[in-house]
């Protein structure tokens, strides 16, 4: 079973590491291709391929990652490395992005030739890249992980459908006004899409508190047998999907092997919460903000 799971990994390590390196040549080929023809559709969808890239990256990341271990110096692995790579990433799209649409805002002005075959000739080869990659990753897209990249690219094919369209409407009509109008659409897909995970990749860095009902987990905790109170709670993300959580739990004095339990116990209830990692202090007549559930003063 092992070997058949390494073997699978490994499989779709591979797919991924390929797709990732086609979209990077698509991305460049686009960029030459827009410089040339004067496309900035063609930029902003190589600017899309881009973001791309950089998704299966993360993923492949987070495949690498979790084949190595947790150590002395890194004690809670490397799963960390792929929000870095999403915080990079998409903070350079969001700047990438502001700057094509303040261009397509000039275009619409005075708008400027653009080479319609060669900018069409490009954006085919980009969108049978995508629907290549599209393919590639199909047949693995049941993980959380891959199933992201794969959207990616799902959509990036469909922005490629737009730029192919733009460029047949310059070719056949010179309605040069359609390729600033591709590009503003793409761009604030692009500038939805990366603002969304800027922010949740700042709160993961930032250790915020994930989506949790802590009166609701209190109330959990509080239910179990024997305990008097729970408080000073603390909850963050390590990864994209690790959520750890620590609290103090007040007891009576009892023998540990009675203590064990309630800390077992207390474990299993938060699972349904989604909390993946768990520290509870259990302690006897010790804290005195008992009704805090942070340890700050309550709001008012």
């Amino acid at each position: 079973m092992g070997h058949h799971h390494h073997h699978h990994a490994h499989g779709v390590k591979g797919r991924v590491l390929f797709s990732f390196a086609l979209n990077i040549v698509i991305t460049l080929a686009e960029v030459v291709g827009g410089i040339l023809s004067g496309s900035l559709a063609l930029l902003s969808d190589s600017l899309h391929n881009f973001s791309d890239s950089m998704s299966l990256l993360a993923s492949y990341f987070a495949i690498k990652i979790g084949e190595r271990k947790a150590n002395e110096k890194y004690t809670f692995g490397y799963r960390r490395a792929e929000v870095l790579v999403a915080f990079i990433n998409s903070a350079v799209l969001v700047g990438v992005s502001l700057f094509l649409l303040v261009e397509a805002y000039r275009r619409f002005r005075s708008p400027e030739p653009i080479d319609g075959p060669l900018m069409l000739g490009v954006a085919l080869i980009g969108l049978l890249a995508n629907l290549f990659s599209v393919l590639l990753l199909h047949g693995h897209a049941h993980s959380l992980n891959v199933r992201s990249a794969y959207l990616h690219l799902l959509t990036d094919t469909l922005s490629s459908v737009a730029v192919v369209a733009g460029g047949i409407a310059i070719i056949k009509w010179n309605a040069f006004w359609v390729d600033p109008l591709v590009t503003v659409f793409i761009s604030l897909y692009i500038l939805r899409e990366a603002y969304g995970i800027l922010r949740e990749s700042i709160e993961v860095l930032m250790e915020a508190s994930p989506d949790l009902d802590l009166k609701a987990i209190r109330e959990e905790i509080e239910g179990i047998p024997g305990v008097k109170n729970a408080h000073h709670f603390h909850a963050w993300r390590v990864g994209e999907n690790e959520v750890h959580f620590e609290c103090h739990v007040e007891v009576d004095d009892m023998p540990l092997s009675e203590a064990q339990k309630i800390i077992d116990e207390v474990e299993d209830r938060l699972e349904k919460f989604g909390v993946t990692h768990v520290t509870v202090q259990l302690e006897v007549d010790r804290c005195e903000g008992k009704n805090l559930l942070c340890p700050k003063k309550d709001k008012k």
